[in-house]
């Protein structure tokens, strides 16, 4: 089992009608703001900690669980919407930081809000940081039926309970289910990881099985097409300087399939007046997993420049 460096702390705030759960790290310190750091889609705030355990010294380190992830309530939708990141987003740092400026970091959907918010926000962000947050291919309006269509079949078929996240007899399923998704993941640290993810529930027989801590709801499509055009726009209103953290495994292309690809998201990047583009080598999607130490490393060395 991985052993924790740097101990978290818990709490809950209202935020926007939920209960909102936060993990802590570390204590703030006079003149450094506080870096604010948002998890991707399908995971949770304590997927951070073997980065925060491997930076360099301790940091004022805030991360909180998306609406429906994690500790953080879930608001009964039956599906979400980029929107409501960016609003939650806003309320969070509010409440925690006020009208002083913090570092941000996002990773994967989280890096996709991150840029976005950082574009609405600007005067909010001192330095932001996204780890293979890539957007989307670009749309056209003649997708839109087809888009609207999807949708709809998959509220119904959430309905019908055809979407509901897989369950595991044991912690050690769990944690084959981490490691299954990224190979690269010690068992050490997917055992530890596994304990944040899921959580044991009773099931009527009297028996325990483990559920991932996410709303099935999350499976569902946006309703909306991606805006490029709308994304552009907000890129050119980031004032903070970017570090854009990129994998040696092109998980874009794996993804998408040509239809989207690092030259093209390269190209967007363009529309931040001040970023730069890093590689972390021998790591995946979950970059912030395979190598936190030189992720670390990376991110101290731009924060602290």
């Amino acid at each position: 089992m991985y052993q924790v460096r740097r101990a978290s702390r818990s709490r809950f705030l209202p935020i926007r009608r939920l209960n909102y759960h936060l993990r802590e790290w570390g204590e703030s310190r006079p003149g450094e703001p506080p870096l604010v750091m948002v998890h991707g889609w399908m995971d949770v705030s304590a997927s951070f900690q073997f980065m925060v355990d491997a930076l360099a010294r301790e940091r004022h380190v805030i991360a909180p669980d998306w609406r429906g992830f994690g500790l953080t309530q879930t608001p009964g939708a039956d599906h979400y919407v980029i929107a409501d990141y960016l609003g939650d987003l806003d309320a969070l740092l509010d409440a925690v930081c006020g009208d002083a400026p913090v570092d941000l970091l996002g990773h994967s959907m989280g890096g996709n809000v991150v840029m976005l918010y950082a574009g609405v926000r600007p005067a909010r962000i001192r330095k932001l940081i996204n780890l293979e947050g890539f957007g989307m291919p670009a749309t056209e309006p003649r997708q839109a039926g087809a888009r609207y269509a999807r949708w709809m079949d998959e509220l119904k078929a959430l309905a019908r309970g055809e979407l509901a996240l897989n369950t595991y007899a044991t912690w050690d399923g769990v944690a084959q289910r981490l490691t299954k998704t990224n190979p690269r993941l010690a068992p050490g640290h997917a055992a530890w990881l596994a304990r944040h993810w899921a959580c044991p529930v009773r099931q009527a027989d009297g028996g325990e099985r483990y559920e991932i801590l996410g709303d099935a709801a999350h499976k569902i499509i946006n309703a909306n097409l991606y805006q490029l055009p709308e994304t552009l726009a907000l890129y050119a209103d980031i004032t903070a300087p970017l570090l854009a953290v990129e994998a040696s495994d092109d998980s874009l292309s794996r993804w998408w399939k040509g239809a989207y690809t690092l030259a093209e998201y390269h190209e967007r990047l363009k529309n931040v007046a001040r970023h730069r583009v890093a590689v972390i080598q021998d790591a995946g999607h979950m970059l912030h997993h395979d190598q936190p130490e030189a992720l670390a490393r990376l991110v101290e060395a731009f924060l602290d420049e």
